[in-house]
């Protein structure tokens, strides 16, 4: 974690700090995004086809995790989502076929962060996926998300067959329409509040989401008590089984609000943190839809038993969006026996974290830590001290078998790659030194 910046992105940052004329406009700027954020209100609304939700969604679009790339680029596991995600909508009738017309372009790929979304590892969105509906009520975005395939085969981890058709189907036809009667029925179910709660029942919200699903489940109680036949059950028994079934909930409602902050001139704080299994690439507010990407790394954790490093693909998804918000990574000592999961102990937990607070801009009045004294999460990662510090945001990730359909081989830390946040201070630099009113200060 400890990622020793250039000498050059060393003096940036430091002139970025110090020098009046940019670091004014930085610290205001940075201002106004940690109070949208304080604000934000995400508010879990619907559940609905992606081709309700996503503008210009069309039955030939398919949308996939990280920053955007090439086919030619992708990790085997991210195109056999793809592949296999072509056959089920029905675009193409085998696997070989939908190879061939994603490798031609006859199908439109595009990153889920360019459309307001986000999905979980190697997941991909089809025009009839049901997805989480998200609304800010504050701040007036929204985000989306595919529901959580639950355990088994399943599509996120690049598999294919009977068994993850079927699922998907009964998604779309069941467990989709289920949920949305139900949540319409509830006037909608706040995030960050389930999210908050959760941080202090041992959950640090993006790895670890079994009391935030608790929390989601109790919520639905009051509207499912009105519901009765076999859907209601068969929807109630896969949430219950499904750990992190909550986890699908918490990615939009933290897109939704960094969503809100995207174009805030000038500030250094982070929006993105996300990964395709090839490229990983962040974003900040200052520069907007900008990504700045390095390789993805391999995530160093605790392999599942007859695994290790040579199973794993290297780190994939967009859930390294909770880590924006102060979630993850970024509140690990809240969540002691995951920190034991990936191999870890709670002293390493609480040290982290300290690190943590020393990379942000802030830390969050609402979402607060218990085994630090109820201290407020850090939040607000600000690229000028992640490159001062030489320390970089702590992710939680799951690792995935490189081999498709595979699946989890084991958990652990994603250090996150310093050139991103370099090339991002570099882009900032260079847009407040282009700037007529800082060149004439």
């Amino acid at each position: 974690m400890h990622l020793a910046s250039s000498a050059e992105s060393q003096r940036v940052a430091e002139l970025l700090t110090n020098d009046a004329r940019f670091s004014a406009r930085i610290e205001a700027a940075n201002e106004t995004v940690l109070a949208r954020l304080q604000s934000a209100d995400p508010v879990l609304k619907r559940v609905l086809p992606a081709s309700d939700v996503v503008p210009g969604m069309s039955r030939e679009t398919v949308l996939h995790s990280g920053p955007p790339i090439a086919w030619e680029d992708m990790c085997d596991l991210l195109r056999a989502s793809l592949k296999a995600a072509v056959v089920f909508e029905g675009i193409c009738p085998t696997l070989e076929e939908a190879e061939r017309q994603l490798a031609q372009g006859q199908i439109s790929l595009r990153s889920c962060h360019e459309v307001g979304g986000v999905a979980p590892l190697a997941g991909v969105v089809t025009a009839s996926m049901p997805v989480f509906l998200v609304e800010d009520v504050n701040l007036g975005t929204q985000a989306f998300c595919p529901i959580n395939e639950g355990l088994g085969k399943v599509l996120r981890y690049g598999a294919y067959g009977p068994e993850v058709f079927n699922r998907l189907r009964w998604m779309g036809e069941v467990l989709g329409p289920v949920l949305d009667k139900v949540l319409r029925k509830t006037g909608g179910i706040p995030v960050f509040g389930i999210m908050s709660h959760a941080l202090h029942m041992g959950d640090e919200c993006h790895n670890r989401h079994k009391a935030g699903t608790t929390l989601f489940l109790k919520a639905l109680i009051p509207a499912l008590l009105g519901e009765a036949g076999p859907e209601v059950e068969q929807a109630v028994a896969f949430i219950s089984k499904t750990d992190v079934f909550f986890l699908n909930i918490a990615m939009p409602g933290v897109k939704c609000s960094t969503m809100a902050v995207e174009h805030v001139a000038d500030s250094s704080i982070v929006t993105v943190l996300s990964q395709n299994g090839t490229r990983f690439g962040i974003r900040t507010a200052g520069t907007g839809k900008t990504w700045f990407e390095a390789d993805a790394p391999f995530i160093k954790g605790k392999f599942f038993s007859g695994f290790d490093q040579s199973h794993a693909n290297p780190g994939i998804g967009d859930s390294l969006i909770t880590e924006t918000m102060g979630f993850g990574g970024l509140a690990m000592a809240a969540a002691p026996a995951l920190v034991r999961y990936i191999g870890g102990d709670p002293a390493e937990a609480k040290r982290l974290n300290e690190l943590m607070y020393g990379i942000v801009a802030a830390e969050h009045p609402k979402h607060t830590i218990p085994s630090l004294n109820f201290r407020g999460t850090p939040f607000g990662i600000d690229v000028r001290k992640v490159v001062s510090c030489g320390v970089t945001p702590v992710a939680n990730a799951g690792i995935a078998h490189r081999v498709p359909g595979e699946g989890q081989v084991g958990a652990g830390y994603i250090h996150t790659p310093m050139r991103c946040f370099e090339k991002a201070l570099a882009a900032l630099h260079k847009t407040l030194t282009e700037d007529p009113a800082t060149q004439s200060s």
